[in-house]
């Protein structure tokens, strides 16, 4: 063969060899696409699977009627912490290529070994800690889907304390969608004739109890949301090992109310007293929350977050009204829920630039 010949039999060959690399880069690509796709509808149908569940199952665990009882919600709070604290356990000993021996001694570094930065999350964690039984008073003494629509206030106490902690600028779209929420949240509480045609009547002192609880909550989950969120970022350590620091004092924190505010009930009939399959239900539903929520940060957007929330509001709306019978919906209702998921989807809007016509 001529020395031409040779040159381009490996020319072509060189050629064939590039052009599998591309295609099976290209085929990686897009089964990473399609894998990110799916993990994140995945991921938005399990947080509206989970806040919707967790709300109707809260709401109906402390409304049904049983003999002996009723579980201390205060008890519950501090096993979701602990339920919390194994899971992202068993999260770093995954991250830790299953070897014990790592896990060990990445817990020995970033926990004891650092106790100023394990002292930071005291704070958030008491604040978690008041937020979790604060919502078991609030669905208490409210329905489901007002403690719903009225607890996504939580939008407009975190953009507060963005703007005041971390020097956070919201767009116009942002500001004018806290004004919406406000204005949402207000007609959802509107007092109204149907309350006293429910089914099951509510007390105005039971339903300011209620709101009371949410307001506090909202309040709570902003500040200490941009409080973590600030910790995070001027850290390296993984949001696992951040949880367990907040799971170790939300029990500590948690443990005190137990024996401050129930201490005698405890005594006389245990901490685990009327605990059932609901209740556990409950529980791990709550001690998931923080997990999935992680997971739709990481590969979900905000426009997507406010559909999961969205219809996380109208589903219980539906089954507070069909199944727990314990909510008559008005015209002012709906027409302040609109507003709010409206001001939800607004809040997390992010427009794209505009073109420049003279760089075009």
């Amino acid at each position: 063969y001529s020395p031409h010949y040779t040159n381009l039999v490996s020319l072509n060959r060189h050629q064939d060899g590039y052009f599998q690399k591309t295609i099976f880069s290209l085929i990686q690509e897009e089964e990473s696409e399609t894998m990110s796709f799916k993990l994140k509808y995945v991921s938005l149908g399990i947080l509206v699977l989970q806040t919707t569940s967790l709300v109707l199952t809260m709401r109906y665990s402390r409304t049904l009627k049983e003999d002996g009882p009723r579980y201390l919600a205060s008890t519950a709070v501090v096993v979701a912490e602990l339920m919390k604290i194994g899971a992202c356990i068993l999260l770093v000993y995954k991250d830790s290529s299953y070897s014990l021996r790592a896990l060990n001694r990445v817990l020995h570094d970033e926990i004891i070994n650092k106790p100023m930065e394990t002292l930071k999350l005291a704070i958030p964690s008491g604040i978690y800690t008041l937020q979790n039984n604060l919502l078991y008073v609030a669905l208490s003494n409210l329905d489901a889907a007002t403690y719903q629509v009225t607890y996504q206030l939580k939008i407009l106490t975190t953009a507060l304390f963005s703007v005041s902690m971390l020097s956070k600028k919201l767009s116009i779209y942002q500001w004018l969608s806290l004004l919406i929420l406000m204005a949402g949240v207000a007609l959802v509480q509107w007092p109204s004739d149907s309350l006293e045609s429910s089914p099951k009547e509510i007390s105005a002192s039971s339903q300011f109890i209620g709101l009371m609880s949410v307001l506090v909550a909202c309040c709570s989950s902003g500040f200490a949301g941009v409080y973590f969120e600030k910790i995070l970022k001027e850290t390296k350590q993984s949001v696992w090992i951040r949880n367990i620091q907040l799971g170790f004092f939300g029990v500590i924190f948690g443990l005190m109310g137990v024996f401050v505010y129930d201490g005698e009930r405890v005594r006389q009939h245990g901490m685990f007293q009327g605990y059932n399959k609901l209740t556990w239900t409950v529980i791990i539903l709550q001690a998931i929350g923080g997990l999935v929520i992680a997971a739709v940060i990481k590969y979900a957007d905000n426009i997507l977050k406010g559909f999961a929330t969205s219809l996380s509001i109208i589903l219980s709306t539906l089954i507070s009204y069909l199944w727990l019978q314990d909510f008559v919906p008005t015209s002012v209702f709906f027409f302040g829920t609109i507003l709010v998921i409206a001001a939800t989807f607004l809040y997390g809007y992010n427009p794209k630039p505009a073109l420049n016509p003279s760089k075009a």
